[in-house]
């Protein structure tokens, strides 16, 4: 059983649950900052709220962001599997003490450290994935991880919303903690490893082949690919398209829920199940994007496309009166940007060798710290125009086109490389 293929077992299962409960520790507060009872036992009334409101997910975002970069050097140096067991252990504490916060200015506090605990997530996925998986299924690796990042909110937006209704807003935080505490720890303990050679259950078979694609490249490299990614101007594009993706997403995903409630006057069972889907969106463009990468070969093309849908779909929720396709746009919209990060991902690990490739990650991850800015400046604008979004999605309209701007300069590097790729490189799978 699973001959051969245990490295989908022992890395891509735990890194999975990984992202799927992390992912609900970060973006659950957009849910939680619909509760009334939440925003008043923390002081987050009055005309200035929504910036109260934004202020959180900004300065989470600034911690980690900023913290990609410490932990991308502390990953090559240490290993990913440390790594993640440190931050997870940060996580369960950091949880518990949201629950038990009992002002604005301590809950704060709490994010900023879960925040810096978090900022490890990117490094240690693209660590783990660059050392275990063949060069050729990079795009299905990605996506294993990739699914827990938004199956987690996607079925964490309901079950957030059911505990808060029949418990306490505080319990939702309690339960996180017990996730990471009981799940995730024990998963990365006794699971993973930081290479497959270190793994006991590793076959020499496997091994061979993880490492098959390596002396491909070796033979095929030219010498612009064998410069360090720093040296790569189209990592430098994609780095900025990541810092337009998560102003894009941070923004769309932080305040879908109190769009939904706020603009469009849904219930709270019908805006969690719209923010559901939203994330079930993002989870089918993620699946998507990874199996037409490996296909095509394409991925700046793709993002390209993503970038110009991003915009569409925000337009058309501008201008159409309908409060359903409006929250579903807003929601596909969000979807989009969830493949411009897979993709990201993608083109981080093709640009990186696996010695660089915790550092590589590390920058790609600093690029989060936009959404801390773009979920404030959403906020102050809301505040601004009497709790109106629509210079808000204006706004991010704007930084869409920005995105697809900057992928245009490289696809026809990307196109040029295709043509003379070697056959016996499209072929290694054969």
């Amino acid at each position: 059983m699973l001959n051969g293929q245990k490295r989908w077992l022992y890395i891509a299962v735990p890194i999975f649950f990984f992202w799927f409960f992390g992912q609900i520790d970060k973006v659950g507060i957009s849910i939680i900052q619909t509760d009334p009872e939440f925003l008043h036992a923390l002081g987050m009334t009055g005309a200035d709220k929504n910036a109260k409101i934004g202020l959180l997910s900004f300065v989470f975002t600034i911690a980690y962001g900023v913290s990609n970069l410490f932990w991308g050097f502390i990953i090559d140096k240490l290993g990913a599997r440390k790594t993640a067991i440190a931050g997870l252990f940060v996580w369960t504490i950091t949880m518990i003490t949201s629950g038990l916060s009992n002002s604005y200015e301590m809950f704060l506090i709490s994010r900023i450290i879960l925040g810096f605990g978090e900022g490890m997530m990117i490094p240690v996925s693209g660590k783990l994935i660059s050392n275990w998986f063949n060069k050729r299924e990079l795009g299905r690796a990605q996506a294993s991880w990739l699914t827990g990042n938004y199956l987690g909110p996607a079925m964490g937006a309901i079950f957030l919303v059911l505990v808060i209704s029949l418990l306490h807003w505080q319990a939702a935080f309690f339960m996180l903690a017990a996730f990471n505490l009981f799940i995730n720890i024990p998963m990365f303990i006794f699971m993973t490893r930081n290479t497959p050679e270190e793994h006991p259950r590793i076959t020499k078979e496997e091994l061979a082949f993880i490492r098959q694609t390596d002396d491909v490249i070796k033979e095929t490299a030219t010498s612009e690919n064998k410069k360090s990614f720093a040296q790569d101007y189209r990592f430098w594009i994609v780095w900025f398209g990541m810092l337009v993706c998560s102003f894009l997403f941070f923004g769309i995903s932080i305040w879908l829920p109190t769009y939904l409630i706020e603009a469009k006057g849904f219930e709270k069972e019908g805006m969690s199940s719209i923010t559901s889907l939203s994330w079930l969106f993002a989870l089918g463009f993620v699946l998507a994007c990874g199996f037409l990468a490996d296909k095509t070969r394409r991925p700046s093309l793709m993002a390209t496309i993503l970038f110009s849908l991003t915009a569409v779909f925000l337009t058309v929720a501008v201008f159409i009166p309908n409060p359903i396709l409006a929250g579903l746009c807003m929601g596909l919209a969000m979807g989009c940007q969830g493949g411009v990060f897979h993709l990201s991902n993608m083109l981080m690990v093709k640009y990186s060798t696996p010695e660089t490739a915790g550092r590589a990650a590390g920058l790609i991850g600093f690029t989060n710290i936009m959404g801390g800015f773009s979920s404030y400046i959403m906020g102050w604008l809301r505040d601004l125009s009497g709790g109106d979004f629509s210079s808000s999605i204006a706004m991010l309209i704007f930084t869409a086109l920005l995105g697809l701007t900057a992928y245009l300069f490289s696809i026809k590097r990307e196109s040029a490389e295709l043509r003379l790729s070697p056959i016996h490189v499209q072929k290694i799978q054969a």
